[in-house]
């Protein structure tokens, strides 16, 4: 299962492709709503989460954990207690953490970051402290993926896939959506 969080000024994309492509491959994937099940996206696009975080569980079935940038989306997934509690968990079971745009800096500030490449949204690099900020569209180091922003989330996606369904899978899945 994989735990997508959206919080009020999430960026739709960086949520949306991800969380499409990984369906795509067969995953669960779970939309967590922080604060509440209707979540408001930094253009006006409402979204309804499939639960709260009142009723996030964190057992051995979480593969990952989405993390959408966007503002103060960012800022709102970073207050909230069950996403660091979220993330707390994933790096000390050896889950995957997915972060895109502002969201990596929310790793970098909880020292996660530490001798790992990593990218994220230009002005946002000072957050990604012990990372090597690579500038690249998509960074896989470890169970580490982070993105530069909304113009690489379907890249970002597939990255995602790629580590949790193999190469193979995430690059017929990039061929029939035409990323060619």
């Amino acid at each position: 299962m994989i735990y997508a969080f959206l919080a009020e000024g999430f960026e739709e994309t960086e949520a949306i492709a991800p969380i499409d492509i990984l369906k795509r491959c067969g995953k669960e994937v779970v939309t967590v709503g922080i604060g509440g099940g209707e979540i408001t996206g930094a253009h006006g696009i409402t979204v309804v989460a499939d639960i709260t975080e009142a009723d996030m569980i964190l057992t051995d079935k979480v593969e990952m954990i989405v993390l959408p940038g966007g503002m103060p989306g960012t800022l709102n997934l970073e207050k909230s207690e069950a996403v660091q509690s979220a993330v707390s968990f994933c790096a000390e079971n050896g889950k995957y953490i997915g972060a895109i745009c502002a969201a990596p800096s929310i790793l970098g500030k909880l020292g996660l970051l530490d001798g790992k490449k990593a990218t994220c949204f230009p002005g946002f690099e000072q957050f990604l402290t012990g990372a090597e900020f690579t500038g690249d569209p998509v960074n896989i180091d470890g169970n580490i993926i982070t993105a530069r922003g909304a113009g690489v989330a379907v890249d970002f996606g597939l990255a995602l896939a790629k580590v949790l369904c193999g190469e193979a899978k995430a690059e017929k899945l990039r061929q029939s959506l035409r990323c060619i």
